[in-house]
């Protein structure tokens, strides 16, 4: 391959620099043109065309080691431009200074946009971070004096809060899962524990809905970061609940995953590939007209950042199957 690299590098060279060579060539023919005009001894021309033949060679191999020696700078220099951005080699020609200059002052250009897309985003996520906070405060009161009464409409009002709640959490994640501020802590945590607070935090949805829910404790520990796992299983739970009007979901720990299974309206085979994209809803978020897409998009950038895999597998009319592969007990730390 090194070998290939270097033939290229030389073919490259040869071809930036056929004018000089055409031009030896050409030189060497009008000497010869000329002796040849005036009946000259030729042998002159040999002679004096061999000198200059060898010192052309000399000089064409320094120059093209230089050559060889300034292209491998500038490939370290582009693999490591974000730390050795200021130190450019020494221009050696005045279109070298140009073109320096010119990368200077996009850098600085760069630079600039950067600092103030920081500054933005952090606004950003302060502002949406606090916002969050505050409408907390008003969404707690409400299910205060909701849960005074216990009436049927406030039960279903106290459900619709939550879903309220949960977008709002959604949206939080949405805008900090990628910053500096989504701190991932990793330890080792029960698993049992994790899974029975979202099946706790979706009760009254269950309850609400006759879906019953599945699942057998394993007595497992895994190193995760715990507030990360749970917004995954409670997204993959939300949906689950969301698309089936009877019948169960089932949530199984194996040795290397978690797979949760209801029996909703499924998901298309079409629809299964493109599921984690950004913003893509498929059929039924269509037909829910009520889907953003985020929900699964999120649970998978999450899942990367927890050194996860999580993948789907459904049939319509009988349900679906999302599995979250788990990591290696020290695999997160490698």
């Amino acid at each position: 391959m090194k070998a290939k690299q270097k033939t290229g590098i030389f073919r490259m060279y040869l071809k930036q620099n056929i004018g000089l060579v055409l031009l030896f060539a050409v030189s060497i023919a009008i000497f010869a043109g000329v002796f040849y005009l005036y009946r000259l001894d030729n042998e002159a021309v040999y002679y004096a065309a061999c000198l200059c033949l060898i010192l052309y060679v000399v000089v064409f191999l320094i120059s093209y080691i230089v050559y060889y020696h300034k292209h491998k700078m500038r490939k370290r220099l582009f693999e490591n431009i974000r730390y050795e951005y200021d130190n450019l080699p020494l221009a050696g020609t005045l279109a070298e200074a140009d073109y320096q200059y010119m990368i200077e002052c996009l850098g600085d250009m760069c630079r600039k946009q950067k600092d103030e897309y920081d500054r933005e985003r952090k606004d950003s996520v302060d502002y949406y971070s606090t916002w969050v906070h505050q409408i907390k405060t008003p969404i707690s009161a409400m299910k205060m004096m909701l849960e005074s009464d216990d009436t049927e409409e406030n039960r279903e009002l106290l459900l619709q809060l939550f879903n309220i709640e949960q977008y709002v959490d959604m949206a939080l994640c949405y805008i900090r899962f990628d910053s500096e501020s989504s701190d991932y802590v990793f330890k080792e945590y029960e698993l049992d524990e994790i899974i029975r607070q979202a099946i706790r935090k979706f009760a009254p949805f269950f309850i609400r809905r006759k879906i019953a829910v599945v699942f057998e404790p394993v007595s497992r520990r895994i190193v995760t970061d715990e507030k990360w796992l749970q917004f995954v299983i409670e997204q993959l739970l939300s949906n689950a609940i969301k698309y089936t009007k009877q019948g169960s979901v089932t949530i199984t720990v194996s040795d290397n995953q978690i797979a949760i299974t209801d029996t909703g309206i499924g998901i298309s085979k079409e629809d299964i590939p493109r599921i984690f994209e950004k913003g893509y809803t498929g059929y039924n978020g269509r037909a829910d007209k009520k889907a953003t897409g985020l929900g699964l998009y999120l649970c998978r950038q999450i899942a990367e950042k927890l050194n996860m895999e999580i993948t789907a597998e459904s049939e319509i009319g009988k349900g679906s199957t999302f599995y979250l592969q788990l990591p290696a007990d020290k695999g997160v730390f490698e």
